[in-house]
């Protein structure tokens, strides 16, 4: 009897051994599951806080390159309201400055339009007076021309040169040079570099 009961004893003790031994993995995973838990917490509030972090900095690069393009803009729109404003400035001042030139060749040529109103007027004149006055309204047209810069060319003798001059004709000279103007059917005329009119002449040879 005695001996029944020590082995039942013996039996719970073993049971209750083997059901400890199951439950300790189970324990010991569950520990292990909740550090995991930790652990992964940890690390998504890492990454969380970083993503925050990387937003925050393309945020503010975001920021300030609105304010660079802001300022590059206003800039353009500056530099291009300056243009206009320097473009039309120059159209003036071009049509000012063409305009004075205007008036000033012109106000040359008013004392010989005057003289030749007044030669008009004369009634009573004779052929010498007549050719005086002409000479002097000539002598009077020149100076108007020298004083704006003009200079005549062309002249008898001349090399021809195609740059100045327009040979209307050729002719056989023995006595003129080669290539060499021989008659000026009209007066070329120029200012500085620059022809007004070419000179029609004849050249020889």
């Amino acid at each position: 009897m005695e001996k029944e009961q020590a082995d039942r004893q013996e039996k719970k003790t073993a049971q209750a051994a083997e059901q400890a031994a199951a439950q300790q993995p189970e324990e010991t995973s569950k520990a292990e599951k909740d550090a995991g838990r930790e652990e992964s917490g940890d690390d998504m509030q890492t990454k969380l806080k970083k993503t925050e972090d990387e937003l925050k900095k393309e945020q503010d690069e975001l920021k300030k390159t609105q304010e660079e393009l802001k300022k590059q803009k206003e800039l353009l729109l500056r530099t291009a309201a300056e243009y206009d404003n320097y473009r039309k400035r120059s159209e003036r001042e071009k049509s000012a400055v063409y305009a004075d030139a205007t008036s000033a060749a012109v106000a040359e040529f008013l004392s010989v339009a005057d003289n030749l109103e007044r030669a008009l007027a004369q009634k009573d004149c004779g052929v010498e007076d007549l050719r005086k006055g002409v000479e002097m309204v000539e002598t009077q047209l020149k100076g108007a021309l020298a004083k704006l810069g003009v200079t005549e060319m062309g002249a008898v003798g001349d090399v021809f040169n195609p740059d100045l001059h327009n040979a209307v004709s050729h002719v056989e000279d023995e006595s003129a040079g080669d290539n060499t103007i021989v008659q000026v059917f009209q007066k070329g005329y120029q200012m500085g570099d620059k022809v007004v009119r070419h000179a029609m002449v004849q050249v020889a040879n």
